[in-house]
């Protein structure tokens, strides 16, 4: 694995010998040419997409893109359909994320976020819409800086929130496949993809880190889901409106964490020490509505639920050998989650089915079919990470063939709707590094809680699996 190829060390890829044949030379040093940067002129180490706009280069405008590819074989729920035939498997291929960032500091303390991007884009994208329309805007908010202190304030449309840094993850430095969407409590709810129209205050103060955050939310009607009709288990209110309280404060043990935006990163991979705890948590008045017993006779009234989210949680990411380029990723959050008297709402990420043959599944919870489960409700939900970047020089030197980070996690949920029994979900895999960290290659499989829930409020479960391999590409 040692052997040099045109000046250039090669990795220890497996599907080379120790004395590879001539064809193998040029494959080799193609590659290595991609890795090293030398094919297209790259800087082997990464230069931010970065336009100065004052001579001290503290005013600019910086340029960013993301795209993650995925290739995906997975275990249908029962009675899957796509397009109207039954499917038991299915293998698709999609972009789970396209981003196109532009933000900068344009003036002195005044700090801008634009953020344009498409997400879920596989071949049932858009069904009985127009496919060509997923490019929407994330985020366009303006910040401003007090004094020369981390306190910021600002405002617009913005993934800012409080509950959890998995409320407003960034998605480059996912350490799995993706990110707990549980999470992003409200998603595509009465908020566009987890962002909010709000103003906010954010900063560090000591060892402290805090965000406040007051929301406007979108009314449910414009989601673009056609809203199920007003039952006995809560769902959120077509009627009424009030604004959304968050905050969340974090207590930073080692070295402080960016705070250049509001996204909080997955991990630092060893660059940093970071260990830290944090309280989080989101109100809004009457934000669900459900039936319960009226006092007169045959008749029902409605009653309206205050949500109520928190979390307690802890995030370790430090490095364990510098020599060697070990580290360590850990991660624990609990999570209360009360939206309303028995809600419960299922999600497939980018998911490859249309629709489902089993009869009286609870339409109002959402689809039930591909690779759907239930990932909200009210009740309780603790999640886990852990990951290790393993010996930097274990596929070759580090600089050319890059490293490997090995990682699993564990969400054990339990919802009223389904009698508080423990749905356990789990994943594990491997991210392939690149040099540079602008790109990296995962291998993940997934175990879910499939399962079934019934007008009649029964369900079952199953157990189903899904392997993915993601290419990610990060500018």
């Amino acid at each position: 694995r040692d052997k040099l190829v045109t000046g250039v060390q090669t990795c220890a890829l497996p599907i080379f010998n120790k004395k590879p044949m001539k064809k193998n030379k040029i494959i080799i040093w193609a590659l290595s040419l991609i890795f090293t940067g030398k094919v297209f002129g790259a800087d082997p180490v990464p230069q931010p997409l970065r336009i100065p706009l004052s001579k001290d280069e503290k005013q600019y405008l910086q340029f960013t893109l993301l795209n993650q590819v995925w290739l995906r074989g997975n275990e249908s729920n029962a009675g899957t359909t796509v397009l109207g035939e039954l499917q038991k498997n299915t293998v698709d291929l999609g972009l789970r994320r396209t981003r196109f960032q532009l933000f900068g500091e344009i003036a002195p303390k005044t700090f801008v976020y634009f953020q344009w991007s498409q997400n879920n884009f596989n071949r049932t994208v858009a069904m009985g819409g127009n496919r060509k329309n997923t490019f929407f805007i994330h985020d366009a908010l303006c910040e401003y800086r007090l004094g020369k202190s981390q306190q910021k304030i600002g405002g617009g449309l913005t993934i800012a929130n409080g509950l959890s840094r998995f409320s407003q993850p960034s998605i480059s430095t996912i350490v799995g496949l993706d990110v707990p969407v549980f999470a992003q409590a409200t998603v595509d709810q009465t908020d566009q993809f987890s962002r909010k129209l709000s103003v906010y205050s954010r900063g560090q103060v000591g060892k402290l880190d805090y965000r406040v955050v007051f929301s406007d939310p979108f009314p449910i009607q414009s989601n673009g889901v056609v809203q199920p009709v007003l039952g006995n288990n809560a769902t959120f209110a077509q009627k009424g409106h009030h604004w959304q309280y968050q905050g969340l404060l974090m207590y930073q043990f080692f070295e402080h964490e960016q705070n250049q935006t509001p996204y909080m990163p997955g991990t630092y991979l060893g660059n940093k020490k970071v260990f830290n705890i944090a309280l989080g948590g989101i109100y809004q008045k009457g934000a669900t509505w459900n039936l319960v017993e009226s006092t007169v006779p045959t008749k029902k009234d409605t009653a309206f639920n205050n949500m109520v989210l928190l979390c307690a949680e802890s995030f370790l990411d430090m490095p364990v050998n510098k020599e060697k380029g070990t580290a360590i990723h850990a991660y624990l959050g609990y999570f209360s989650t009360q939206y309303g008297h028995n809600y419960l709402r299922y999600n497939g990420i980018m998911n490859p089915a249309t629709g489902t043959n089993v009869a009286n599944l609870a339409t109002y919870a959402g689809g039930q079919y591909g690779n759907a489960y239930p990932m909200f409700g009210t009740g309780h939900v603790i999640h886990g990470q852990l990951a290790y970047v393993l010996p930097k020089d274990i596929l070759g030197k580090d600089a050319v063939c890059g490293k490997l980070q090995v990682y699993s996690s564990a969400t054990s949920s339990s919802y009223e709707a389904l009698k508080n029994k423990s749905l356990l979900n789990v994943s594990a895999g491997v991210n392939w590094l690149m040099p540079g960290n602008r790109s990296k290659i995962t291998l993940d499989i997934t175990n879910r809680a499939a399962t079934a829930f019934y007008i009649n409020n029964d369900f079952t479960i199953e157990r189903k699996n899904t392997i993915t391999i993601q290419y990610q590409i990060n500018i």
